[in-house]
């Protein structure tokens, strides 16, 4: 089955490939990334190899889809998003991503999660988008509840970083509060 290839308006998210290794170094070496990343910083260049190995076998195995996210006018790679714990079976799968430093606060990671989502609710048919952040990490807590992601509570020691377990916040977002939040953009778009 061919990798589903998106597009938003600036952005083009593809199969991230080994081509891509360098960048996703760069981006997950970069503590200010791995801080609420659930994983520790990459330490060796072929660690970004392996981790592109695993979105690759995920995919095969049904079980994710990992997208690279490159800007369309540069063809710069700036980091990846993708459904992770994807069960077509359960209609359901958790959204995750992370972002070049150089590329935050621009509206880009909004721009990649609103094609996910579509993706996701319209494509696979989910009924069940779920995500979980780090208690502290308020910037992704801010742009899940503006796609109406509502906060589930807190996973006790849930994630594992750092030597440490981490409580963890869970949010989802159900399709129909999806398709409800669309129609109220398109109803706000022609006022």
């Amino acid at each position: 089955m061919p990798f589903p290839t998106l597009e938003t308006t600036r952005l083009q998210l593809v199969e991230v490939t080994p081509e891509h290794g360098p960048a996703i170094f760069n981006i997950l070496s970069n503590e200010a990334v791995t801080r609420f990343y659930g994983m520790d910083p990459l330490r060796e260049t072929s660690d970004a190899l392996n981790i592109i190995d695993s979105f690759k076998q995920t995919y095969h195995s049904g079980q994710g889809i990992r997208w690279g996210m490159v800007i369309r006018e540069t063809g710069t790679f700036i980091g990846t998003l993708g459904l992770n714990h994807l069960s077509r079976y359960s209609k359901k799968a958790e959204i995750g991503f992370e972002l070049d430093p150089a590329h935050w606060r621009r509206g880009y990671a909004a721009e990649a999660i609103q094609a996910v989502l579509e993706y996701a609710f319209k494509t696979l048919k989910l009924h069940r988008m779920g995500a979980v952040t780090f208690l502290e990490n308020q910037t992704s807590i801010e742009l899940l509840t503006r796609f109406r992601f509502e906060e589930e509570g807190v996973l006790r020691g849930y994630l594992f970083q750092g030597g440490t377990s981490h409580d963890g916040r869970i949010f989802s977002l159900l399709r129909p509060d999806y398709q409800a939040s669309v129609q109220e953009r398109k109803q706000e778009n022609r006022v």
